[in-house]
This record gives C-alpha cells, sequence and structure tokens, in this order.
C-alpha cells in the first residue's frame, strides 16, 4: 500500500505511513484537518505555471496539513504561515515541514478574527478546501475584504466546485472584480477544480491562457 508520494516538488506521507498513523494516535483533528484535501494540488499546479517572486509573504488559511504552504516555501522560498483554528492539524504540517526541510511558521486563529493589522504582514492568501458549508461564505468573503484593505495584493482560494464556493465567487467577482478559473492537474493524479483570484497576479504566464473567466 502507497505510503507517501512526491508531487510539485514536495514530499507528503500518506494516511498509511508509519508516521501519519503516530501522530493521529497523538492529535486528532477535529475540524475536517484529517487528510490531505484535494484542492491543494490545484492550487500547487496553478502556482507552478504562473510563478511566485522570491521570498513572497504567504498567509495559508485553513491550512489543516499546510501542503501548500509547504510547497509556497520549498518551491518558491516563499515566507509562509499556516493558520487553522484546529491546533491538532499542526503537528501534521510541522512533520510535512520538516521532511521537506522548510520552516512554517503557525498561527491558531478562526477565520473570523485573523485582523487587518495581521494580514498587513503577507503578499499572497492563499486557502484551499475551506469554503465548503453555506455558513462559511460571508466569513470568508469578508476575511478576503480585510486582506485588499490591508494590501494583500492577490488572494488564492480553491475547491473543487461546492455550491457555497460558486456563490462566493459570485460574489467577488461582482464586487472585486475577481476572476473564477476551471483548472485541472494532472500530478499527482487527474483532479479538477476551481480558483478563485481577487486581486493583482504576483507573477504571469502562459497559464492566463487556460483560464475561463466567469461574470457575475
Amino acid at each position: 500500500m502507497r505510503r507517501e508520494l512526491r508531487a510539485h516538488g514536495i514530499r507528503v506521507l500518506l494516511s498509511h505511513h508509519p508516521a501519519i498513523r503516530r501522530l493521529k494516535r497523538e492529535s486528532v483533528p477535529t475540524m475536517h484537518g484529517n487528510r490531505v484535501w484535494s484542492s491543494s494540488w490545484i492550487l500547487m499546479d496553478y502556482l507552478t505555471r504562473v510563478g511566485l517572486p522570491r521570498g513572497v509573504r504567504v498567509l495559508e488559511a485553513g491550512c489543516g496539513w499546510g501542503l501548500a504552504g509547504v510547497y509556497c516555501a520549498r518551491r518558491h522560498q516563499a515566507r509562509v504561515t499556516g493558520v487553522d483554528r484546529d491546533g491538532d492539524v499542526f503537528p501534521f504540517l510541522r512533520l510535512h515541514a520538516e521532511i521537506n526541510r522548510v520552516e512554517i511558521a503557525e498561527l491558531r486563529m478562526d477565520f473570523t478574527r485573523i485582523t487587518t493589522d495581521v494580514l498587513r504582514g503577507f503578499d499572497l492568501l492563499i486557502a484551499a478546501d475551506v469554503c465548503f458549508w453555506d455558513e462559511l461564505v460571508g466569513p470568508i468573503r469578508n476575511l478576503i475584504l480585510r486582506a485588499l484593505r490591508a494590501g494583500v495584493r492577490n488572494v488564492l482560494i480553491a475547491d473543487p466546485g461546492r455550491s457555497p464556493f460558486d456563490a462566493l465567487g459570485e460574489i467577488m467577482v461582482r464586487s472585486k472584480g475577481g476572476e473564477v478559473l476551471e483548472w485541472t492537474t494532472a500530478n499527482p493524479r487527474r483532479i479538477r477544480g476551481r480558483i478563485l483570484r481577487v486581486g493583482r497576479p504576483l507573477a504571469s504566464s502562459g497559464a492566463e491562457l487556460r483560464r475561463t473567466r466567469r461574470k457575475g
């Protein structure tokens, strides 16, 4: 049985790996932070194609195991902070930071408590698989608005395409000129989803040719 994989330049331990099994006996995430969620791979594929400036400051909201943040630190030498309200996810984040030889700062905090002062320290806000309930649309919308007011240049939120995410996308397209990109990655397997992008891209490349713009 497969215990780990390598994709997008990072090493990821799977649920059957002894280190993950040990952590699951010691730490029990209670807020959906018990696994690798697929939209993280969509974010990694997108950022691989568009690139990131070296040393960019990244906040991964609802980070869980923090793989998208680990990718940013490993591949782009980003300065990354992972934020999650569930403190039991951080041992999994630390493990993946350690095996990929990067450092990730940790911040235990709910979406609603990430203030403008905190956000001023970042250039890019990323999140994957965080908008899965209708009641999360408002808090995530408000987080994006605070980030933009704080000077965060770009916000990227990936999702398989759940209805709450679509509602969030429609709001941000209409109110802030955001875009929803249809995206497919073949690495580590074929995964389809969407990326909400709000703000100014930190870098550009041929990836723009693959986007589908959805207008509100």
